[in-house]
């Protein structure tokens, strides 16, 4: 008779049979091509390059806006600037903030699985420590016997 029985969680058979996959593929050739040119606009407004355009062909306009007077300068400010730089700079930030996030769930995924490994190990250790300790008392009683 074992002292102790190890019985694993449900959720470590469920991840052995169920393999994460990537991501399905878009179906249908315009849902596709939408996704492709999404995808690029999208990388290539977020990058600082793009903002530097941006301000360039917004500086082009600031003179005119300063002639104009006070209210066209920030009208200029808010609708011109603003909005075309501002939107490359948080689309860079944002995905400077998402790598990073990313890495950190990767980590985190990794510790997980040590963990999960380490855990495993420890429980054939007992185990081997168990019958090691099931056979000393086999023997001394064994040896008590009259």
């Amino acid at each position: 008779m074992k002292p102790y029985k190890h019985v694993p969680h449900p959720h470590i058979e469920f991840r052995k049979k169920h393999v994460p996959k990537p991501k399905a593929p878009h179906k249908g050739p315009l849902t596709r091509f939408n996704t492709f040119l999404g995808d690029m606009v999208t990388k290539g407004v977020g990058t600082m390059w793009c903002a530097y355009a941006f301000a360039l062909i917004a500086f082009i306009s600031l003179p005119e806006a300063i002639h104009t007077g006070k209210g066209a300068l920030i009208s200029w400010i808010a609708q011109t600037f603003l909005q075309l730089v501002l939107l490359s700079i948080i689309m860079v930030g944002q995905k400077v903030e998402g790598e990073s996030a990313d890495s950190r769930a990767e980590d985190t995924y990794k510790d997980a699985e040590a963990i999960l490994y380490e855990a495993l190990e420890i429980q054939k250790h007992l185990e081997a420590q168990d019958g090691l300790l099931q056979r000393l008392v086999d023997s001394y009683q064994n040896k008590a016997k009259p």
